[in-house]
């Protein structure tokens, strides 16, 4: 092992990094300073989890409270480009690294630290994501990666190193699913997840209700958006966080925001996994209704263009990079004028906006009526189809003759 004085580990304060944590100072003789991140996960996750580092033998344990500054600085310009991953997926998980992994390089430097740790698997995404934005961040700090040095291959294997240890973990050998939560979302993995025949049971969805068993009233939502973002819900003003928050609890009690994909990991490994993203669900709605009456048709294209591309970049770990950067700074330009009202009808499982009004609004009734009007002369489609038409025409004369 080389030689390293003091680590920030990124916290969570379940099985792996709880174990991590003697790990290391095991192996290399250092100091540990736990580090974790707020980003909505619960309370429950929280409660007590600096006395739980430190009787794990961390020497300090630091919290930092990122939720408001990850919707309004992560989420919101993520969802001004319309970025969903192979169609479905909201990247939940995906937008919370970035500023995970940017705070933990923070708290690095402010303490004289020469390395950074985190839990993840050689198997996924994660790993990915925090080593790219540390070497985005603080290239000089050494990365420690411990699922791609120790032997512990196994929960019994962890369970066994703790006890030996007398380091007392409230973890047990009957975790089914492998779960991660923030404000944005709640995702499940493995148990009966893993083989794509089963459907998902009812310990596959923790957050929102059944759509069968949701209220069998519907239940609508005004939306208010400014410049791409959400600034008010049902007529109160409300910051990132707190309308994020509001729209969970709408979305979850009509069963909001429920997937089951098989999604491409960017190791080459294909995952199954049911994601519940109530007030995301929403807010990408509103959103794209307000485009739908402000964009014209080649700049919602380019925007389309932006969403799959940053798709990518974000799920793969790149958003601390130029080209990730120059996508959100172009879906930023397109969204100055994306402002308006949107309601939106809630009702078992499904999200349907049902009014939008925007006073950028390029949709003219004048011009789009079915009645008789005086603003459009029928004729002078003709012309305009002829020319539209004209390199088709020129390639079937030629063909004639």
């Amino acid at each position: 092992m080389s030689k390293i004085n003091k680590v920030v580990l990124a916290y969570s304060g379940g099985l792996d990094t709880s174990a991590i944590i003697p790990w290391l100072k095991e192996n290399y003789d250092c100091e540990v300073i736990a580090f974790v991140a707020d980003v909505g996960q619960g309370e429950e996750e929280l409660v007590g989890i600096e006395a739980k580092a430190l009787a794990s033998g961390a020497s300090a344990c630091y919290v930092a409270d990122l939720k408001e500054e990850m919707v309004k600085d992560y989420i919101y310009p993520s969802l001004k480009t319309g970025a969903i991953y192979e169609g479905k997926y909201l990247l939940g998980t995906s937008m919370a690294r970035p500023i995970i992994a940017k705070a933990q390089v923070e708290c690095a430097l402010e303490v004289g630290a020469d390395a950074l740790c985190h839990g993840c698997t050689g198997k996924g995404n994660d790993q990915v994501r925090f080593e790219g934005a540390f070497a985005a961040l603080a290239p000089q700090l050494t990365v420690i990666a411990p699922w791609r040095e120790w032997n512990l291959r196994s929960r019994e294997a962890l369970l066994d190193y703790l006890a030996e240890r007398d380091i007392p973990c409230t973890a047990s050998l009957e975790k089914i699913y492998s779960r991660d939560a923030n404000a944005w979302h709640v995702s499940t993995e493995g148990g009966v997840l893993e083989n794509t025949w089963n459907a998902p049971n009812d310990l596959c969805w923790v957050w929102t209700k059944d759509p069968q068993q949701a209220p069998d009233i519907a239940e609508t939502v005004s939306v208010l958006v400014e410049k791409g973002e959400v600034v008010a819900v049902d007529g109160e003003p409300m910051t990132p966080y707190n309308a994020l928050n509001y729209l969970n609890s709408k979305g979850a009690e009509h069963g909001i925001g429920r997937i089951d994909i098989v999604e491409n990991r960017l190791v080459g490994i294909k995952s199954r996994g049911c994601y519940e993203t109530p007030g995301g669900t929403i807010m990408m709605e509103a959103l794209r209704a307000v485009e739908q009456l402000v964009l014209d048709k080649e700049s919602f294209e380019f925007r389309q263009t932006i969403g799959l591309k940053a798709s990518h970049l974000i799920y793969d770990g790149r958003w601390f990079t130029p080209l990730c950067q120059s996508l959100l700074a172009a879906a930023d330009t397109l969204a100055q004028d994306v402002t308006g009202e949107v309601v939106i009808q809630l009702y078992k499982g499904q999200a349907t906006v049902i009014q939008k009004r925007s006073g950028n609004s390029l949709y003219s009734e004048e011009f789009a009526t079915f009645g008789e009007d005086d603003v459009y002369d029928h004729s002078h489609a003709g012309g305009f189809i002829r020319l539209y038409s004209l390199a088709s025409r020129i390639r079937a004369l030629n063909s004639q003759k």
